[in-house]
């Protein structure tokens, strides 16, 4: 439920950001955000069309429908009732009287799919009353990709968690090859074994992949699938996970092994060019916040992208060098993307964000994940780093 002190830091940030409101919309859950920001539960489900419009000035007012009248009772502000189409499109004209920018969930072009969730006949609804629809992109990230210090302490907890846990299945897999080789789909089970174990959950993954199945940057492992892990692999493990409470914050890393000590040239080497662009690009981001200097998404997969480049495999390297952690492992935030997207979202204080080049060729794939934190004129990864290829 939203309180007095949420009201007015959004309604301030309407003014900062020159818009007369933001209008919330749902129908039968399609806007997750909305429940997450307004604090509504989510098994709320309705069958009807609501709306939620927060104004930069005065009193919040909700249109809802006759047969589902406290759909938003939680909220506050005051309440109107539509029943019939012509009703509906009464009611949005009247709560729309006399606004011209409104913030909706909606990304020109759709550039942010996690942002653009309202529909394109609403969209054209809106716009039929003169209304000029922005994107919320940027307040999301104020109300939604900005941690609080409990969660910044949930994410650092679960990072423990699951560092010894990465270190354990190293280890085991390490054990295993000289005794009875574990596969991929074995080892994938007992991660998440050791998830529920430590009071880790996750919406699906981890990721165990070896030689070409680690060419492939969302492989994840099936029993079909499978293949036993021996001397002379390449084993990846790409996990990630979050505290089992509310409103915790995701962890999201990515290591990479050779099983032998003779490491071949090639995944030496691809290894090295993968670490120098994930430092790289936190070498942007930790010079320029310190300098108090803005920065967006785009530059940091730049920063990434440009060390990849000049090392001769720019062309395998075919995803974004990082994404947003909120208490969804793909947040709402800035993502460190100049290739999937053009992402000119800032990056704002207290924000968390993966930072995660890689490699991929035909026998074997290489990324390097790390999690990274930001404050005020600063950032910091958080938990532990890798800086060389593990041998087991």
């Amino acid at each position: 439920m939203i309180g007095p002190d949420f009201l007015a830091r959004v309604q301030q940030s309407l003014r900062d950001l020159q818009l007369d409101a933001w209008l919330f919309f749902d129908h039968h859950h399609r806007d997750p955000i909305a429940y997450q920001i307004l604090g509504l539960p989510p098994t709320l489900s309705p069958s009807r069309r609501w709306h939620y419009l927060i104004p930069r000035e005065g009193e919040p007012q909700a249109l809802v429908h006759r047969i589902e009248p406290r759909a938003l009772d939680p909220l506050p502000g005051h309440r109107h009732l539509y029943s019939g189409w012509r009703s509906h499109q009464e009611g949005l004209a009247s709560l729309l009287f006399g606004l011209k920018r409104v913030a909706m969930q909606y990304s020109p072009g759709c550039a942010i799919p996690y942002v653009s969730l309202v529909d394109g006949g609403t969209i054209e609804l809106i716009r039929s009353f003169d209304v000029e629809i922005v994107s919320s992109a940027d307040l999301i990230q104020i109300f939604h990709a900005t941690l609080s210090p409990a969660q910044i302490e949930s994410h650092l907890e679960a990072g423990r968690r699951m560092d010894a846990i990465r270190r354990e299945a190293f280890q085991l897999a390490s054990q295993s090859l000289s005794s009875s080789p574990l596969d991929e789909w074995q080892l994938h089970l007992w991660l998440r074994s050791a998830f529920e174990r430590e009071g880790l959950i996750t919406d699906h993954g981890p990721i165990v992949a070896i030689n070409a199945h680690a060419a492939d940057p969302h492989y994840e492992p099936t029993l079909a699938s499978s293949l036993p892990i021996r001397p002379g692999d390449l084993l990846l493990i790409d996990m990630w996970a979050k505290l089992n409470q509310p409103a915790s914050i995701f962890y999201d890393i990515t290591w990479t092994a050779y099983c032998g000590s003779a490491v071949p040239t090639e995944v030496e080497n691809v290894f090295h060019i993968v670490r120098g662009a994930r430092d790289a690009a936190f070498a942007l981001v930790e010079s320029t916040l310190s300098s108090g200097l803005p920065l967006h998404g785009f530059e940091v997969d730049d920063a990434a992208r440009s060390h990849i480049d000049a090392h001769g495999y720019g062309h395998a390297f075919v995803h974004r060098t990082g994404h947003s952690i909120t208490s969804n492992v793909h947040g709402t935030g800035a993502n460190m993307d100049n290739l999937e997207t053009h992402d000119e979202r800032l990056i704002l204080p207290n924000t968390l964000f993966s930072i995660e080049p890689g490699v991929y060729l035909d026998q074997f794939g290489i990324r390097s994940e790390f999690n990274v934190l930001t404050g005020h004129n600063s950032a910091r990864t958080t938990g532990e780093v890798q800086h060389s290829l593990l041998r087991l």
